[in-house]
């Protein structure tokens, strides 16, 4: 029994201590007093000395209050698996509306008009039946396009393969496509370079001839016992790319295009993935796909061939989410393992891919990604045209005015960190501080211009502050029927 919601939205189940007594269809709004032990967030990570839950809950005399944030995903409620929550990345457009207004607002708002501000958009959010389901698939398929982008994803996606999993539809599945998307674009990595060669043990009934050493058992079988007295089986090493990794980065590959091309929700009229896929095939037409899984599972990577670990470790889980039948990528109804997606880290990747797309000219010396400095972190640190700007990508659509308040603070507090006005001394001018935020956008001719001379010049300055802005970049959406 599931409990389905978007980013940003809670659910309340009422509290029964007569679980039995309640009809079976209306038990996904009410939750038993004798499991309210068994609720056990999972934490996704730990980050300077705070953790954060992939969701939120509490609970009262009557209610269980269940509170998504900032991260989507499937995982179990209770411990004894009977109840799972699934968080969908959807964004609700009047959460972008309010943060438009909000930040227009003046400075000199009291606090009752501050309060009122606020239950008014809460309660418009809560009626609001307009949303938009983001494309996350699209997002990470943006960010794996730029290799430089692509390096920081690993954090991105928790996925806990050891407990039991969730059966769900497969159009609710994220975690497949993630792979997938994942997969293919280290593939494209690996090709570009050229696969590995390496010397590999190759078996063959050889005809009048002998190479190798000569396997007797098979030799007894296939030959001997069948009069075949000039054929000898051999096992000899072979110098080429038809070895154990790439027949095994061959089979996932082929899984993989399987897969897109039986789904038709996330795949759809994308050619950058057919793109990725024409690119990659050439390179194996002439690599087998048959392999002992228990082989590569006992592989010992070289180091210097990096991105084979990465590959065959998404490409293990891949072939796991399917149980090793290729059959299972066109169920409709299939199991998934609990994981959440860091949604605030996709965003900020997504900003940096659209930065780093537009902008062909930006490079170490004038673009930082995470300036670091007395536990601080900044998003982006970027000095051009004779300005600095630092940047935060903020994946919040706070309605409420103190939390923006908040954002400004931090945003404005990194520019006065002696370390950041230090960089780049050649440039003097005071510095801009730049809030970007996600902003769905409904036509599909809209294209983000992030060219930092139009980024300038477009900018809204948020009023109640001082060189202080803030710009949306659209995010992609699905269609949903």
């Amino acid at each position: 029994m599931g409990i389905i919601l978007r980013e940003h939205i809670h659910y309340s189940l009422r509290i029964t201590e007569n679980w039995y007594d309640v009809v079976h269809e209306e038990r996904k709004n009410y939750f038993q007093k004798s499991a309210l032990s068994q609720i056990k967030p999972r934490f996704f990570k730990e980050e300077r000395g705070k953790d954060y839950p992939c969701y939120k809950h509490t609970v009262t005399e009557n209610e269980v209050k269940i509170i998504s944030d900032y991260f989507v995903g499937i995982d179990w409620l209770t411990t004894d698996k009977s109840r799972f929550i699934q968080v969908e990345p959807k964004l609700n457009d009047k959460v972008v509306e309010s943060f438009e207004e909000a930040t227009k607002k003046s400075d000199t708002f009291s606090d009752e008009e501050i309060e009122e501000f606020n239950g008014k958009v809460e309660e418009e959010i809560k009626n609001s039946s307009g949303k938009k389901e983001v494309d996350v698939i699209g997002m990470l398929m943006q960010i794996m396009s730029h290799s430089e982008v692509s390096k920081h994803t690993r954090k991105l996606l928790f996925v806990d393969w050891e407990d039991q999993e969730i059966l769900i539809n497969q159009k609710q599945d994220l975690l497949t496509p993630f792979l997938v998307v994942r997969f293919l674009n280290l593939l494209k990595d690996i090709v570009r370079k050229g696969l590995k060669k390496t010397y590999y043990k190759k078996q063959e009934n050889l005809r009048n001839r002998v190479k190798g050493k000569i396997l007797v058992g098979q030799q007894i079988r296939q030959n001997v016992f069948k009069n075949r007295l000039t054929n000898t089986v051999c096992e000899y090493q072979v110098f080429g790319e038809d070895s154990l990794e790439n027949r095994f980065l061959n089979k996932v590959f082929i899984f993989c295009t399987n897969y897109v091309e039986n789904n038709k929700i996330y795949f759809k009229d994308r050619n950058e993935i057919f793109w990725l896929i024409n690119y990659i095939r050439p390179s194996f037409e002439h690599i087998g796909n048959e392999i002992n899984i228990q082989e590569i599972k006992n592989y010992k990577h070289n180091p210097f061939f990096k991105e084979y670990k990465e590959a065959i470790t998404i490409g293990q889980q891949i072939l796991k989410r399917f149980s090793y039948n290729i059959t299972k990528t066109t169920e409709e109804k299939i199991s998934t393992p609990p994981f959440w997606i860091d949604m605030p880290k996709m965003f900020e990747l997504y900003v940096y891919a659209q930065l780093l797309k537009d902008n062909q000219d930006l490079n170490a010396e004038n673009f930082n990604y995470q300036f670091s400095t007395n536990g601080n972190a900044l998003d982006f640190l970027i000095c051009s045209d004779g300005k600095k700007i630092v940047v935060d990508a903020k994946y919040k659509l706070k309605y409420n005015y103190g939390q923006i308040h908040e954002d400004i603070r931090q945003v404005a507090g990194y520019a006065r960190l002696n370390k950041v006005r230090n960089q780049y001394p050649q440039i003097n001018e005071e510095i801009e501080c730049l809030i970007i935020y996600p902003k769905p956008i409904d036509s599909d001719d809209y294209k983000n211009n992030f060219k930092l001379e139009n980024i300038i010049n477009t900018y809204n300055p948020i009023d109640a502050y001082h060189n202080v802005f803030k710009i949306g970049i659209s995010l992609p959406l699905l269609k949903t029927v």
